[in-house]
């Protein structure tokens, strides 16, 4: 009796080298209990093709013995690779642009930049985590940018103070300039 009959399709393909599982031997063996039970397999048949069944390793094993049977395919043909589009690129964040621009602006202009660059930067960070937008680390550095100047500009007025309360006057005199007064 001969039990590996011909292949329904090509073997040597890629789908017949993928290996099996236990769901798909289990379907094999369903397919061939109802060819089984319509008489179109003898008993000697069925348990010879349900043992090879229960032993095959690949697709192609099993549908060799499913290929003389009146049977659907035991597998049907894998799916076609579904394609999920990459979601669009966002744009950096204009405020993040402005925060950092303010940022080195402050460094020709002065402290006019200051206030704004650290105003742009937290709404800038705002808007990034509420968006998903790019500039995060421009945001950050409009902000590092403000605050350092805040700070040094801090710094400078503590020294100045410190030098003027560190040399008082004579007493008499005033730090206002003597201005003469008209006869």
């Amino acid at each position: 009796m001969n039990t590996n009959p011909g292949p329904a399709f090509p073997v040597g393909g890629p789908r017949g080298t993928i290996r099996a599982g236990d769901a798909d031997r289990d379907r094999v063996v369903e397919l061939l209990k109802g060819a089984y039970s319509e008489g179109r397999l003898s008993k000697d048949e069925y348990d010879d093709r349900v043992e090879h069944a229960l032993s095959a390793r690949t697709y192609a094993d099993l549908d060799l013995l499913l290929t003389d049977l009146p049977v659907a395919r035991a597998f049907p043909p894998p799916a076609p690779a579904v394609v999920i589009p990459a979601p669009p690129e966002r744009g950096t964040n204009g405020l993040a642009v402005a925060s950092v621009a303010c940022g080195i602006a402050q460094l020709v202009v002065g402290p006019l930049a200051t206030i704004p660059a650290i105003v742009f930067g937290h709404m800038a960070q705002h808007q990034i985590k509420r968006t998903g937008e790019r500039g995060s680390g421009l945001a950050l550095a409009g902000l590092l940018l403000g605050w350092g100047a805040v700070v040094l500009g801090i710094v400078m007025i503590s020294i100045a103070l410190a030098v003027v309360a560190s040399h008082p006057l004579p007493p008499g005199q005033l730090p206002i300039p003597h201005v003469p007064q008209a006869p």
